[in-house]
């Protein structure tokens, strides 16, 4: 490794008049200009937005004396760093500097208010350090744009009105949960083993760990008004009243908006007042706003997406994660830290109650109970099978006695129960792909359609239209199979689109409507109880007032297929979420999974038994030694990039190598991108990831070549 040396700091000062209260012997360069010093605590130690990962440490500037009271601790300030101007946050204030040059003042303070709190700051770079990042890259995700005309607004209303504590939010005795003692067990909770235990840990100020499968249904609604609130998120709201009436604040992560609405929803109907929505889509404005808000203490409850997960939350006594098997919860830029493990470290760190919930349940998830860190929230077999529907597979041998037609996308039993249930209200139809047909093949060797140009899968956007290819957009009007020259095409798989229009011919008469990020009205929040038959893509189901008098599930053989680790959990997961919007099987609520899917999901969601499938599971990893049982880091790039910072990995040896593997290239007349693979066990995870962290630096100081990325505990091995 490379002991490179740091950049040198100029400085107005010595470092023998830094914090010896002299005067300033000897002045800085004429174009820097003579500047008067803080007389107390001269020295801003600061963490720079800087990329290379070598420069990975926090730097001491001096601090002016027109920015001392300025300067704070987590104020964001812009420094000299070379020949650039880059800005930074101030993360100390001290009375003299282990820099043995010279030291450069501050440039300027960008804002006196300190948006990055001490406990972010340890969260972020802890986390550099799980995932080999830096701790630029993570303050990036954690501390958004500044917004200057919003912190304006927040602070004017921060000096007018200071925060009360987090028992100020709990509203009067109209709603649902008032009824109960205040934060204490409430009616939600009352089904599970162990719910009532946590909401009373929680409300006595102490931090319990909870894996917690939820039950299916919608929480009752207020009077004779339909439920049209699931059960989980109502479940939350009474966790989150707990920790408030102990003295502490919440944070809530949930995988989308629409989700986010439903659990701020739900904290309204539980007398919660003042919760904030920490959501990207919002726009910078907002977002701002409401980090603010967050920092300054006048939200005693966030509620945000994948973002939320740094959110600057005082006195923290709960952090909630719903649906931690949802894709949109692992962050796409570096470090990729994914939101389940990063409130893990933060409900360690600050002594918060966690609760990770789920319809379903991930590996990683089991593991957690596995290893003794967590304890299992989950209903007891007599009140779940209450409040399940049925659930009934419709796979080939099942429905062999229909002769051809068991190979149809919708069989006869399917579309007989179907047709049932829509005298009592509405069917939702899940399928696993959004468009029309976004998978064509060849009409006679069935040899898989690809774009001329970049090789990728076409597929047919509307009906009677010309294929297009679904990675580069371009049309492939003259299409020609490469193999037999045919030129006609047929479906491989069928989209939300095509289903709804084949069922429109099915049910002649019945209202159709699609729930998808393709449809024309996007995706719907919820339904009437009116009979319709709703088509969603996995993750845009709406809710129906009530509860759906059934639920069809096609393409189970097109869910379970795949080559991830995690394709069963996932599937099941999916199915799961959509049951879970059903009518119980006392008032006539079913689930019919059409296909062939995989056989263990396909038992588990039989028996409404996802504990089952995620214990088999872990199993399974533990004997393969795949993860979450092993530490793993994927090592992508160039090959000569590769080797070499694989190469300066101590731990990258023998067994724990795999690869290098060829990965497809980007271009055809590009060199093929290679892929290398460290495993190791679980106790030598944390040496893995700073061994990966100094060989990365090591290739920054040095400027080698090629393009490199790690990750650890990538997705696509999880």
């Amino acid at each position: 490794m490379s002991d490179a040396p740091g950049p040198e700091q100029p400085a107005l000062l010595g470092l023998e008049d830094v914090g010896a209260g002299a005067p300033a012997a000897r002045r800085a360069k004429p174009a820097l200009g003579a500047q008067e010093i803080a007389a107390t605590d001269p020295v801003a130690r600061c963490v720079l937005d800087l990329q290379p990962a070598h420069l990975d440490r926090e730097y001491d500037y001096l601090v002016p004396a027109a920015m001392a009271d300025d300067a704070v601790p987590g104020a964001r300030v812009r420094v000299r760093f070379g020949p650039q101007e880059v800005g930074g946050y101030v993360v100390a204030r001290a009375a003299a500097s282990e820099h043995a040059g010279r030291l450069v003042p501050l440039r300027r303070v960008v804002s006196p208010d300190p948006v990055l709190a001490p406990e972010v700051l340890a969260l972020a770079r802890r986390v550099a350090e799980r995932y080999a990042g830096t701790l630029a890259d993570v303050l990036r995700l954690a501390v958004p744009p500044r917004h200057a005309r919003v912190e304006k607004e927040v602070l004017a209303a921060l000096a007018d009105a200071p925060p009360a504590g987090p028992a100020a939010a709990l509203g009067g005795g109209a709603d649902r949960g008032a009824g109960a003692p205040t934060g204490a067990h409430t009616d939600e909770w009352a089904p599970y083993r162990g719910g009532d235990a946590f909401c009373r840990h929680v409300l006595a100020g102490e931090g319990p760990r909870a894996v917690w499968t939820a039950l299916p249904g919608l929480a009752p609604g207020p009077g004779p008004e339909p439920a049209t609130l699931p059960h989980w998120a109502a479940a939350i709201a009474q966790a989150v009243r707990a920790a408030l009436a102990g003295g502490r604040r919440a944070l809530v992560v949930v995988p989308d908006a629409r989700d986010a609405d439903r659990v701020c929803a739900a904290l309204e109907a539980a007398g919660v007042d003042g919760t904030v929505r920490l959501l990207a889509d919002d726009g910078p404005a907002p977002r701002y706003r409401a980090f603010l808000r967050a920092r300054h203490g006048l939200a005693p409850v966030v509620v945000g997406t994948r973002a939320a997960m740094f959110a600057p939350v005082p006195e923290l006594g709960l952090v909630v994660l719903w649906g931690d098997g949802e894709d949109t919860l692992a962050e796409p830029h570096a470090p990729y830290p994914h939101v389940r493990e990063v409130l893990a470290l933060r409900s360690e760190a600050e002594g918060a109650a966690y609760l990770l919930g789920s319809p379903g349940r991930t590996v990683q998830a089991q593991a957690l109970l596995a290893s003794g860190w967590a304890r299992e929230i989950a209903a007891p077999r007599d009140v779940l099978r209450a409040r399940a529907p049925r659930v009934r597979a419709l796979t080939s041998v099942e429905l062999a006695h229909e002769g051809p037609g068991a190979a149809a996308r919708l069989p006869t039993a399917a579309w007989r129960a179907a047709r049932d249930a829509l005298e009592r209200g509405p069917v939702l139809v899940q399928v696993p792909r959004t468009g029309y047909l976004p998978v064509v093949a060849c009409g006679r060797c069935r040899t898989a359609a690809r774009c001329a140009h970049c090789h990728g899968p076409l597929g047919l956007p509307r009906t009677a239209s010309a294929p297009q290819c679904t990675w580069c957009g371009r049309l492939a009007g003259g299409w020609r199979c490469a193999e037999c020259g045919d030129t006609r095409l047929r479906a491989v798989r069928v989209g939300s689109d095509r289903t709804a229009e084949e069922l429109g011919r099915a049910f002649p008469g019945t209202p159709v409507r699609t729930s998808a990020s393709t449809a024309p009205g996007g995706v719907l929040d919820r339904v009437d109880d009116r009979p319709a038959l709703v088509v969603a893509t996995p993750g845009a189901e709406p809710v129906a007032a009530g509860g759906y008098a059934a639920a069809l599930l096609l393409d189970a053989a097109v869910t379970t297929s795949g080559t991830g680790l995690a394709v069963a959990t996932e599937a099941l997961h999916r199915w799961l979420a959509a049951a879970g919007l059903v009518r119980p099987a006392g008032a006539g609520g079913q689930v019919l999974l059409v296909g062939d899917g995989a056989p263990a999901p396909t038992g588990a969601l039989v028996r409404y038994d996802a504990p089952w499938l995620a214990d088999r599971e872990l199993a399974e990893r533990r004997e393969l030694a795949l993860p979450p049982a092993v530490r793993v880091a994927a090592v992508t790039g160039d090959r000569p990039a590769v080797e070499a910072l694989v190469g300066r990995v101590d731990l990258a040896t023998g067994d724990a190598l795999l690869g290098p593997v060829e990965l497809p290239a980007r271009e055809p007349a590009l060199e093929p991108p290679v892929r290398v693979v460290v495993r190791v066990p679980l106790a030598q995870g944390t040496q893995l990831a700073r061994e990966l962290r100094a060989s990365l630096a090591v290739r920054s100081a040095r400027r080698e070549g090629g393009t490199v990325r790690v990750q650890l505990d990538p997705k696509e091995m999880l």
